[in-house]
């Protein structure tokens, strides 16, 4: 348990708390921090259900249930795939929301798309939101992504305030279906 966790994190699990709701994780470039910081939050066993570490295509494609014509189509960098995590997570561990990452963390471009290219999936009983993040010009600034720093999550996926997170419109929204 960490002494200092993350506020998005403790502001996740307390919404989804209120709610009665649960939480799963599917992670590829975030290499399961995301899973870390929520699970430094005390109490958060009443929300948090697991995650998946699917760093592998294979693992997202074997477990994870991404379909392998999607990963042909549009790539494991890409929203298509962060939704399809998202799904498969809150299939697989049985939560009514989940949160999936995956991206480029470097040293090089992969997919034709460049370091710090960020996708971000949430899925919720409503469907599945996804986000496409450049934190290429974090790293410049210090603000390093996610391979490179223990204490970074995706501030659109694990926030309570409306403000912050993923909102129909950002990328895109698929209801659930």
């Amino acid at each position: 348990m960490s002494p200092d966790p993350h506020p998005a994190a403790v502001e996740a699990l307390d919404a989804l708390a209120a709610s009665g709701a649960s939480l799963a994780a599917a992670e590829s470039l975030t290499g399961g921090r995301v899973a870390a910081a929520l699970t430094a939050v005390p109490g958060a066993s009443r929300v948090f259900r697991g995650g998946v570490v699917s760093y592998a295509t294979e693992v997202k494609i074997d477990v994870l249930g991404v379909p392998a014509a999607l990963v042909e189509q549009h790539g494991v960098v890409s929203a298509a795939c962060a939704e399809a995590m998202a799904r498969g997570a809150a299939r697989l561990l049985g939560a009514t929301h989940a949160v999936a990452t995956t991206g480029v963390a470097g040293p090089d471009e992969q997919e034709g798309k460049a370091v710090g290219t960020v996708f971000v999936g949430v899925a919720t009983p409503d469907g599945v939101r996804t986000q496409r993040l450049s934190l290429a010009s974090a790293a410049a600034s210090g603000d390093a992504p996610p391979s490179r720093t223990r204490r970074w999550t995706p501030p659109c996926a694990c926030s309570s305030d409306p403000r912050r997170r993923i909102r129909p419109g950002d990328s895109r929204t698929t209801p659930t279906g």
